[in-house]
């Protein structure tokens, strides 16, 4: 009985435990959510500690990032504002008409300057001395240079706020047509300042394309120093026209010109792309410019260098060729000049700087590296 006793008790005590949670089962509820963190925070402490230092650096970061953009936008909002103050005077005309009178000055022309248009507003008139207006008297040679000195101050600014800050690509087509050789100096020199800007990569200029007939104004824009051979970023063509067809030749950034004896080499070496019309011509003055007068030779010096009388039948038909055709008209009997006949010629052509001694002219001229001999 006693043990039937304590069963019903230990019973009755478990029934009060489980009416007492079904009672107030609200706070048990709260007691065991709790505990149940309590024991996930205790196993997790040293990865939470770890994860809040992080967010309170992340936190702070973001803070002095936040505080560093509001700086630099108000910096930026200062430049803006003084950028758009500075182009009103860019976009005037005043500033392009200092400009231009003070290059005028330093190259010499002295005869008439710019000046602001009295009858419209935001145009020039050029004037002389006495005031009388000189657009009916100007050469054709200054009016191309003032157009060009024009044309350089509004690449450096533009005709209204919101383009003076553009990138922007220029084209100058033979600015030195109807030019005088003093005035090629200077334009060439203008052109190269803009060239070093463009590689330097400073102002809005980021690229130019030049073209050009002339070759001295070539060789002069296009002139380094003595010792720099590749204009690295530049690239060179050559525009052909050959039985009524136009060709663009690359030569990459290998500069094809460096003087008029250089570009009669040229040609020797496209004889196949040329008209075979002024090749007797273009020996004549190799001919000429190396051996006569640079040598001192005269034909007869030249022919007595080949050893027997054949050779110097050769020779003597060469010169009496190329001779010719320099400085005659083909008369109605001759049609045109045959390649064959080129090739003999050219071949006669090269063993005279061979039997000179000057083979290491040619092939260099030639661009051969490595002669055959």
């Amino acid at each position: 009985m006693k043990n039937i006793a304590a069963l019903i008790s230990d019973a009755n005590k478990e029934i009060a435990k489980h009416n007492a949670i079904v009672t107030n089962f609200q706070n048990e509820r709260s007691q065991l959510i709790s505990a149940i963190w309590k024991f996930v925070v205790e196993k997790a402490k040293d990865e939470i500690s770890k994860y809040a230092t992080i967010a309170n650096g992340l936190n702070n970061g973001i803070k002095n990032i936040s505080e560093e953009i509001k700086k630099k936008e108000g910096a930026y909002n200062a430049l803006d504002n003084e950028i758009k103050k500075l182009n009103k005077n860019v976009t005037s005309i005043q500033p392009t008409i200092d400009e231009i009178n003070k290059t005028l000055l330093s190259y010499g022309f002295h005869s008439f300057n710019i000046t602001p248009s009295s009858s419209e507003k935001g145009c020039y008139q050029i004037k002389r001395d006495d005031g009388t207006l000189v657009e009916s008297t100007l050469s054709e040679g200054e009016i191309t240079f003032i157009t060009f000195l024009y044309f350089l101050q509004l690449a450096k600014g533009a005709t209204s706020e919101a383009a003076i800050t553009e990138d922007r690509i220029l084209v100058i087509d033979d600015p030195v047509s109807s030019l005088d050789s003093n005035v090629l100096f200077i334009v060439s020199a203008l052109i190269k300042e803009i060239i070093k800007k463009i590689k330097r990569d400073t102002g809005n200029i980021k690229q130019l394309i030049l073209l050009t007939h002339n070759v001295y104004f070539h060789k002069e824009v296009t002139f380094i120093d003595g010792r720099t051979k590749t204009n690295n970023e530049t690239n060179f063509w050559i525009l052909r026209k050959h039985k009524k067809v136009s060709t663009v030749q690359s030569y990459e950034m290998k500069n094809p010109i460096k003087s008029s004896y250089d570009l009669l080499w040229q040609e020797i070496k496209n004889k196949d792309e040329n008209s075979g019309i002024t090749i007797q011509n273009t020996m004549r003055r190799i001919i000429e410019n190396y051996f006569k007068m640079l040598g001192k030779y005269g034909d007869d010096d030249l022919i007595h260098k080949f050893e027997n009388k054949e050779e110097q039948d050769i020779c003597r038909s060469l010169i009496c060729w190329i001779n010719d055709g320099s400085h005659s008209f083909s008369d109605d009997l001759f049609i045109e000049v045959q390649d064959d006949t080129i090739d003999r010629y050219l071949t006669v052509f090269k063993a005279i700087f061979e039997k000179t001694d000057n083979l290491g002219h040619y092939n260099m001229m030639m661009a051969i590296e490595d002669s055959a001999e």
